[in-house]
């Protein structure tokens, strides 16, 4: 019995990959990019003073712009894009400086604020966006993408694998239907579904947290929207891939627990080791939380956001690409054996 279980491990790949990939796959993870440590805030240095000021600035300020004419509008507008993430306004008297925080940036605000507050009255920290520093204030946006990326992900990948397993595929391929109109088909309630916990999640989490909805329902929707569409891709190539449901569950836990931990949603990605950092910025889930973030928080204008809503855009177009040409695969050679199916039923009348 023991050679038996292992010789079907040995067979069992994905089993096999579980067992060997995940335990290194936390390794590294925890190993490079658990840290909540923040040792660099990119910061603007606005004011009559701003050359000087600049000069005297010590970690984790990291000074990448220095403008004698700036303005605290354009120190407010440039947290608001996320151009910066501390803004230090000087005046033309030799008095502590003014520095305004993005603090829907949780650890950048809170090391930045804390070293505002050691220089002993030379800085005057003021936090925007989230004026306590709270951890549910920066957690409920990130826990909309991930609720929406389990749904879209496990859900879809069981039901299609379900079909397949209860022979639904074989019907279909023989019906006047391309792949692509068999996947829209097939993803759409769970979509509309996903969608609607989307929401339930979004007005429960400002109700019950105080999260703040500052900035355009339209934005939001449209980063929702590209999102869902995304992950209900990679739920219908998981699928596609899989032979049962404990298969489909195992490779939807392979592709979202790598999403959870990277995306920063706990750990700041601006904190990871470099190499684990850009493989942070390859999920759709990161590029979710950066629009959720902007548009509920800060009220992020859209041309802040059109790079992550650009990169779901892209992924979503090559994610429903593969997963239309898989689906074609394997609704192809399950048409000649719908169709012997057919005829046999026939015969038998």
């Amino acid at each position: 019995m023991i050679l038996k279980e292992f010789l079907e491990l040995r067979r069992d790949r994905r089993t096999m990959a579980m067992i060997i990939v995940l335990p290194l796959l936390l390794l590294v993870v925890f190993g490079y990019a658990a840290n909540f440590s923040v040792t660099d805030v990119p910061t603007r240095v606005y004011g009559p003073r701003a050359q000087q000021v600049a000069t005297q600035l010590h970690a984790p300020f990291d000074v990448k712009e220095v403008d004698p004419a700036g303005t605290e509008q354009q120190a407010v507008d440039a947290l608001r894009a996320q151009d910066a993430g501390a803004v230090v306004l000087t005046t033309t008297s030799a008095a502590s400086s003014k520095v305004l925080i993005d603090g829907s940036n949780l650890f950048a605000a809170q090391a930045a604020a804390s070293a505002a507050k050691a220089s002993g009255g030379v800085l005057v920290p003021q936090v925007l966006f989230n004026p306590e520093l709270k951890t549910s204030w920066m957690m409920v946006p990130a826990l909309v993408g991930m609720i929406m990326a389990f749904i879209g992900t496990i859900i879809t990948a069981i039901g299609l694998v379900r079909e397949r397993q209860a022979g639904t595929l074989e019907q279909l391929a023989v019906m006047p239907f391309k792949a692509s109109d068999v996947i829209v088909g097939k993803i759409a309630p769970y979509f509309v579904l996903a969608a609607f916990d989307m929401i339930l999640v979004t007005v429960l989490g400002c109700l019950v947290f105080g999260v703040p909805f500052a900035g355009n329902v339209a934005v939001f929707a449209l980063g929702a929207a590209l999102f869902l569409f995304t992950v209900l891709g990679i739920g219908v190539l998981i699928s596609s891939v899989s032979q049962n449901q404990g298969q489909a569950m195992q490779l939807a836990l392979l592709t979202l627990l790598p999403q959870i931990l990277l995306s920063g949603m706990i750990f700041p990605l601006s904190a990871m080791a470099p190499g684990v950092r850009w493989i942070g910025y390859l999920f759709p889930l990161t590029y979710f939380i950066k629009i959720s973030n902007g548009v509920m928080l800060r009220d992020a204008p859209l041309d802040s956001l059109a790079l992550p809503l650009g990169v779901l855009a892209g992924m979503a177009v090559l994610v429903f690409t593969f997963a239309v040409l898989r689906f074609r695969r394997d609704l192809a050679p399950a048409a000649p054996k719908a169709v012997r199916k057919t005829v046999a039923a026939g015969s038998a009348r």
